[in-house]
This record gives C-alpha cells, sequence and structure tokens, in this order.
C-alpha cells in the first residue's frame, strides 16, 4: 500500500501567509514601479473580506496587479527559485523539515498540497525535497506565458480534496490503494482532514483547534 503524508503549505510548513510576500518579491524583481499598486491589492483584499470576491478572484486581482497580465515562464521560475531561496532561508518551520524527513524515513511519500500557486509552491517543495505538488495552477497563453487568470479551481477548502482525488486518479489510485496522512493548521481543511486516515491539526488556530478537540485529532505545534 502506498502511503502519502500530505503538507499544507501556508503556516503549516511555513510560519508566514506566501501569497502577498511572493507579490512583492515578484514586483521588486521585475517591475519595481508595481509596487505603487500595493494599495489597490488592500483594497482588493478588503473586497474578499466584503464577500464582493473569493479567493480565486482575488488571486487574479492581485496577481494582475503586481506581476502582470502575462509572463515567461522562464522569467517566472526566475523569480521562484530566488523566492523560495528566501522562504527556505527565514520562513520554514524548523519542525516541518523535521517531520518531513521523519516521514519520508518511515516510509511516507510527502506530497504538498497548497491553495498557493503551483509556480512558486513546486519552488518551495524542493527545498525539502517533495517531489509531488497539488496546488492552485494558473492559465497558459498560446506561446505558455504565464496569465494572471487560473486554471481549475483555486486548491481551497472542499476543492483541495477534489484535487488530491484528481492526482490520485492521474496516477491510478483508488482511495483503498493508499494510506493518508493530513497536516493542517486551518479548518478550511477539514474536508481533507475527515478523508485522511491520520489527521493532524498543525500550528491550528482556534476553529480548527476546537474541531480538533471534538474529533479526537492530535494536535502539533512546530517551532523553530
Amino acid at each position: 500500500m502506498r502511503r502519502l503524508a500530505i503538507y499544507d503549505m501556508d503556516k503549516t510548513i511555513t510560519r508566514r501567509a506566501t501569497w502577498t510576500p511572493f507579490l512583492i518579491h515578484a514586483a521588486k524583481a521585475r517591475a519595481p514601479w508595481r509596487l505603487a499598486l500595493l494599495p489597490l491589492a488592500g483594497l482588493a483584499s478588503l473586497a474578499y473580506l466584503a464577500k464582493a470576491i473569493d479567493r480565486a478572484q482575488l488571486k487574479e486581482v492581485t496577481h494582475r496587479l503586481m506581476i502582470g497580465r502575462a509572463i515567461p515562464p522562464a522569467e517566472l521560475a526566475v523569480v521562484a527559485e530566488a523566492f523560495a531561496d528566501d522562504m527556505a532561508a527565514t520562513n520554514l518551520f524548523a519542525d516541518a523539515r523535521a517531520r518531513v524527513e521523519a516521514d519520508r524515513a518511515a516510509g511516507w511519500e510527502p506530497v504538498l498540497a497548497t491553495a498557493s500557486h503551483g509556480y512558486y509552491a513546486q519552488a518551495i517543495a524542493a527545498r525539502l525535497d517533495i517531489l509531488t505538488v497539488i496546488a492552485t495552477a494558473a492559465r497558459r497563453d498560446a506561446n505558455g506565458n504565464v496569465l494572471a487568470t487560473l486554471e481549475g479551481e483555486n486548491c481551497y477548502g472542499p476543492a483541495k480534496l477534489r484535487l488530491i482525488e484528481a492526482w490520485m486518479a492521474r496516477e491510478g489510485l483508488s482511495r483503498g490503494d493508499v494510506q493518508v496522512r493530513f497536516y493542517s493548521d486551518h479548518v478550511s481543511d477539514a474536508p481533507v482532514l475527515e478523508w485522511a486516515d491520520e489527521p493532524f491539526a498543525v500550528n491550528a488556530h482556534g476553529p480548527l483547534r476546537r474541531l480538533a478537540a471534538l474529533k479526537g485529532w492530535p494536535v502539533l505545534d512546530w517551532e523553530g
């Protein structure tokens, strides 16, 4: 039986969320004048909080503002690799690194499943030697340029479980073929936590801590 150790990324493996820092990093690297558009990105965030737009739309708007409508993939890869180096140096929990290695040594296959865009999540995962990344995807134009719009679902909430199951289907795996551990900090990942054989609430915020107490899920607090 194949054993999967699936990790959320933001605030599970990383101490802090990564999307806004990536946008700022990308703007500084490619077009510093775009930093003047940060207040507009902030207004988009307020629109999300007011439920005027959803998370997918927020990603698209802020990507367009801070990165642009289209970017060549090679150029984006350079930006993502530099950002991943910074995240590996400053924003990863030491305990997360240790847990990934311990799971791997015990025969579990590490997988990253994150709402973050795959174009930089893959670079961060590579710093942990995680080869499989299930993430939000960006559309490409006819020339292969990465666009601000999403390809498929934002990998968040119930959609994360659907995307994990879609990846398993591509791998030729049924649910009975795998044993799953899943690590997350946020109650939005409840569908995957419920689905997993071994759910772990990691660095959990209040709603997830309460749910974990109700369900009897282990709670882990990672440091360093």
